[in-house]
């Protein structure tokens, strides 16, 4: 064990692992409240492909630009704090569905209904919904 640390020390600072502690900890407790509060605010059709989603539709054109550009920026870094998450503390699983339902691309919804579809993903969000005493998200049955 010694001799790893000290291969470890040897390539990084104590500073540089200092400083991914302590970001892995803010990810952990950034995602324990992030993904509840998302989470729970969403319609219980928000993942059902049946229904169409329209966002900013009756707002301004370089408005809804901005609010698009804005969006996903904001999914790209919460799909990269996911995958961080994979191996670092954190829920990164639920981190990077709430960054893929924020990207715009094509095959998206099909992407997030596979994702949602996952029987541990579904009931653990939907158990999340239940305490906050909301409705499971309902989604479209496979054809």
């Amino acid at each position: 064990m010694d001799a790893l640390l000290a291969a470890v020390h040897q390539y990084v600072s104590t500073d540089t692992l200092v400083a991914l502690t302590v970001l892995s900890l803010i990810f952990f407790v950034g995602s324990l409240v992030a993904i509840p509060f998302i989470l729970v605010r969403l319609p219980a059709d928000f993942f059902d492909t049946r229904v169409p989603r329209r966002w900013m539709a009756d707002h301004h054109p370089v408005l809804r630009g901005l609010g698009h550009l804005v969006k996903n920026v904001v999914g790209a870094v919460f799909v990269f704090v996911g995958f961080l998450m994979l191996f670092l503390p954190g829920q990164g699983i639920l981190t990077m569905l709430i960054g893929v339902t924020m990207l715009d691309f094509p095959g998206k919804r099909k992407l997030e209904a596979k994702m949602i579809g996952q029987p541990t993903v579904l009931s653990a969000i939907n158990s999340m919904r239940e305490k906050f005493g909301k409705p499971p998200l309902t989604i479209a049955p496979d054809p």
